[in-house]
């Protein structure tokens, strides 16, 4: 895979892979978890991670699936700590139970990876304005708790699987803008485990580097507004939802 592959500050590209962007740090003693770890970029995120000493949590809809993607990280490395829960984040009765799941097992929660793929776009917007919400909370409440957004790049993934047009753009030109899976998960496992990011909150990453966001990303009056949006729809769904 060839992209254009100019290094920003961090050192790092757009060329540049997960496992080149952790290379040298231990994760040791840190707990991850990661959702949508059953295939592509999280699978990948989670592979390296636990490459790199983290006990990983995969947090998947699909068990047989996520046990499959465990089995087969194991194999490649016998020392990883990888585990696999149920968790269907279009259900809250399923956040609940995974959280109650995760609390009961004793491990500290160091990372949180979210990675969401449906309704690209909206949800990415979303993404970004609620983390940075987040992060302006925790440091209003002097919480010792980094909180940042970034976007992975175009990714040779499943995502474009049902768009004929799509996937002829991307063997069009794929060869010089889309990345592979190993160069989609660098800008994650960058934010996570790199010390370059140590204490730093309210970001938003692209290419393993801090980037710039869309105006509407950065309204502040507007990431308020989901903010109390989703804290209201969410107090006011049945349990059982």
């Amino acid at each position: 895979m060839w992209l254009f592959s100019r290094k920003g500050a961090s050192g790092f590209s757009a060329s540049s892979t997960a496992e080149e962007v952790t290379q040298g740090i231990d994760g040791t003693g840190l707990t991850a978890v990661v959702t949508g770890a059953s295939s592509g970029i999280g699978t990948e995120t989670a592979r390296v991670l636990a490459l790199r000493g983290v006990h990983v949590v995969m947090a998947v809809k699909n068990m047989p699936t996520g046990r499959e993607v465990k089995e087969t990280i194991a194999k490649r490395n016998p020392n990883a700590k990888i585990d696999a829960m149920e968790l269907d984040l279009s259900s809250l009765a399923s956040v609940r139970k995974f959280a109650a799941d995760f609390i009961s097992s004793g491990l500290p929660l160091n990372i949180l990876m979210y990675n969401s793929l449906s309704a690209y776009g909206q949800s990415k917007l979303a993404n970004v304005l609620h983390a940075n919400e987040l992060a302006r909370r925790l440091k209003e409440d002097e919480v010792a708790i980094t909180a940042n957004s970034l976007h992975p790049g175009a990714i040779a993934t499943n995502l474009f699987r049902h768009s004929n047009l799509i996937n002829g753009l991307v063997g069009l030109v794929g060869k010089y803008v889309i990345k592979n899976v190993e160069q989609g998960a660098a800008t994650t496992c960058y934010v996570a485990l790199h010390p370059q990011v140590t204490g730093k909150t309210g970001l938003y990453f692209a290419d393993s580097n801090v980037a710039e966001t869309s105006l509407q990303a950065n309204d502040n009056a507007l990431a308020r507004k989901l903010w109390d949006f989703t804290f209201t729809l969410i107090n006011n769904c049945p349990n059982n939802t």
